[in-house]
């Protein structure tokens, strides 16, 4: 029997914040006031995913699955531990994450493509699809920085869909946008992930996409992996959960 490859390998990974989140302005310039207490985001996480698969992950706010995505993508270091992306060129698809807002639409289009590997001469060959795609007309040659968190979700999944990599990141973004945009995404998504050498990862707090996309769902919780499976037994569990909880 041949032997699954694997697309992605976390091994034992922590990632901390320091707690610095108060700031004061005296001469000299910016000071940190804190307690310098560390927050353990994320709790020596391991598991694999196999190419071609879709994994979702759940979790309520603050269980870590940012953090875990940001990590896997390289945005974050981690503390300890590993993660090996087996070669594989990967994409992160977040609100806030990924653009200089100063830069038009249109300019961060090249920097996106330039990060992901692509030459200037293959991203001119997809510039026209990706502003198609977005619907942002006009607004394309504005600052990043005036876009609303719709148009800026509607940028970033432009940019991922059409420059495509081996791995996709997919943070919430395909909950965000108007109701035209959000289906559009959504048949666009299920139209990537049908390649069966593309691995892809969905952190959402919805049961809908996790269910009808995912192969299988890792449920955090407080840092550390609480459960496994099927995406319909786990996302039931989840939800008696959070019902629970509220």
């Amino acid at each position: 029997m041949k032997k699954q490859e694997i697309a992605i390998t976390v091994k034992d990974l922590h990632v901390y914040y320091r707690d610095m989140n108060r700031f004061s302005l005296k001469k000299g310039g910016l000071k940190a006031k804190g307690s310098g207490k560390i927050f353990k985001a994320v709790k020596g996480v391991s598991f694999e995913i196999p190419k071609g698969q879709i994994l979702g992950i759940c979790g309520k706010n603050g269980s870590g699955k940012s953090t875990l995505l940001r990590a896997i993508s390289g945005i974050f270091s981690p503390d300890s531990g590993s993660i090996n992306l087996h070669g594989n060129s990967i994409s992160l698809l977040s609100i806030g994450v990924g653009f200089q807002k100063q830069l038009t639409g249109y300019e961060n289009i090249y920097l996106s493509g330039m990060l992901l590997g692509y030459s200037k001469e293959e991203i001119d060959k997809r510039v026209d699809e990706i502003i198609e795609f977005s619907e942002l007309g006009d607004f394309i040659y504005k600052p990043v920085r005036s876009y609303s968190s719709g148009m800026y979700s509607k940028l970033a999944f432009s940019i991922t869909a059409i420059l495509e990599t081996d791995i996709i990141l997919i943070d919430e973004v395909l909950s965000v946008g108007d109701i035209h945009f959000k289906e559009k995404s959504y048949n666009k998504m299920k139209e990537l992930i049908s390649d069966s050498n593309r691995t892809v990862v969905i952190v959402s707090h919805s049961s809908k996409t996790i269910e009808e996309l995912c192969d299988k769902v890792i449920w955090l919780h407080e840092g550390l992996i609480k459960k496994e499976g099927k995406p319909k037994e786990i996302m039931a569990e989840y939800e008696e959960f959070m019902r629970q909880e509220n």
